[in-house]
């Protein structure tokens, strides 16, 4: 146990209770959250053909992560994490339900969508900073903090996997609103889950939050800290130009591969898989360092994923670039979350994972319409290739600047015990043999 190998290696955040218990129930519940987001896709391709709505309907799922993940990152520095997550998944279910029901009722129309998406998007605003946040609450091992994010991963994209090809199933058979009903019922397991879990708080909920003086304190802190800025601003650059993939992806299923909702949900599954992969290697590294390195080569394989992907008319070979585009993109990602947060203060976790939820779902929606409208204007293929060219260049850019990222990076991993003293030239002089 003191030097896990193998399934153990990889799985050792599971040997913690409370995180236990989280992976189960999200894993149901991830698993209705996919199928809900391929159902509700192909139902508005279904009701519009346009390439912008789609886009609109990425947005309007996420644009309020942009303006209230900042308000969500104050509030869990303050207040009872564990408690703002039953709320969040009961909301949720909430609004599982109703679109459902009308749905079934066969009354479902655009402008339905719409507000429905804006509503999950204010969930999810303070659902998402909060769960990453709550992360470092359920390890009972601070050193196993990496390999639970990177579990969130594989639970992440394990459920895309699964969800996308049970949702192309039931959308032929059933239609989309079973898919909606089933997620509904999934949010159940998680909040079994939550109300199972033995927390000892340390927050007061009776304190009261200093929202405006907090929320300065915050962006102050992480942008005047070159790693976390810079980290911040390639999440959000990657997640505004590459959000197209997934935006677009039933247009190519349809009208450049020829297929139907069943090739909808095999392209999406091809990304989980992608994913799992990412996940998997991640999970069974043993420490944070070395992940700057990762952080370019994985944005790099994003951006070339989606180029080649583009090009591509044959069904097996769309699939195995999406496998690429859909690894590089969930370990860059992952990477980007852990070296975040093993270097952020303790007391300032929660905005700045706010500040990184907004860099990852803030984005998103932007990307969504910007990427819809260049969809219907230049064609899907155009903009996944200005896309991928995109990200490629600012992997590039990243590369530039991170012998003096790690610089500023060393001293932290020093002080927690990540690097020893000792070491620290060795590790100097090996980033330069790298860099060179």
């Amino acid at each position: 146990m003191d030097d896990p190998k193998g399934l153990r290696l990889i799985f050792r955040a599971l040997y913690s209770r409370n995180y236990r218990l989280f992976f189960g129930g999200q894993g149901v519940s991830l698993i209705g959250t996919w199928m809900q987001q391929i159902a509700m896709s192909w139902l508005v391709y279904r009701l519009t053909s346009s390439a912008f709505f789609l886009g609109l309907i990425g947005f309007s799922s996420q644009i309020a992560s942009l303006f209230f993940s900042p308000f969500a990152g104050v509030l869990s520095d303050r207040w009872n994490r564990h408690r703002i997550l039953v709320i969040t998944q009961v909301l949720a279910m909430v609004q599982a339900f109703f679109l459902a029901s009308l749905t079934l009722m066969g009354v479902i129309a655009v402008p339905h969508l719409i507000l429905l998406s804006i509503f999950l998007g204010l969930v999810n605003a303070f659902d998402m900073p909060t769960r990453q946040a709550f992360v470092v609450e359920m390890v009972e091992k601070r050193e196993d903090l990496g390999n639970a994010i990177a579990l969130n991963s594989f639970l992440f994209n394990g459920a895309r996997l699964v969800g996308p090809s049970i949702a192309g199933i039931l959308i032929s058979i059933l239609g989309e609103g079973m898919c909606f009903l089933l997620n509904g019922f999934s949010f159940l397991a998680v909040i079994i889950a939550l109300l199972a879990m033995k927390m000892t708080s340390n927050k007061k909920d009776s304190q009261k939050p200093r929202v405006w003086p907090e929320l300065k304190e915050g962006f102050i802190y992480a942008f005047s800290f070159p790693p976390i800025r810079s980290i911040l601003f390639f999440i959000g650059w990657i997640s505004f130009v590459g959000t197209a993939n997934t935006t677009l992806m039933p247009v190519f299923a349809r009208d450049i591969l020829h297929g139907d909702s069943k090739t909808y949900g095999f392209l999406m599954a091809a990304i989980g898989v992608g994913a799992i992969i990412g996940a998997i290697f991640l999970a069974s590294r043993r420490s944070v360092l070395g992940l700057g390195r990762i952080i370019v080569i994985a944005s790099g394989i994003f951006g070339m994923g989606l180029i080649f992907f583009s090009l591509s008319h044959i069904l097996s070979v769309s699939i195995f670039l999406l496998l690429l585009s859909g690894f590089g993109m969930m370990v860059h990602m992952a990477s980007s979350n852990t070296i975040l947060q093993t270097i952020v203060d303790d007391d300032k976790r929660g905005r700045v994972m706010s500040l990184y939820a907004m860099a990852f779902m803030g984005m998103a929606p932007l990307g969504s319409l910007v990427g819809g409208s260049l969809g219907g204007w230049i064609g899907a293929p155009s903009t996944l290739i200005l896309i991928g060219a995109s990200c490629m260049m600012g992997s590039f850019l990243f590369r530039k600047i991170l012998p003096s990222l790690r610089a500023r990076i060393r001293p932290i991993y020093v002080r927690k015990g990540i690097l020893s003293e000792d070491s620290e030239v060795e590790q100097e002089l090996k980033a330069q043999k790298r860099d060179s």
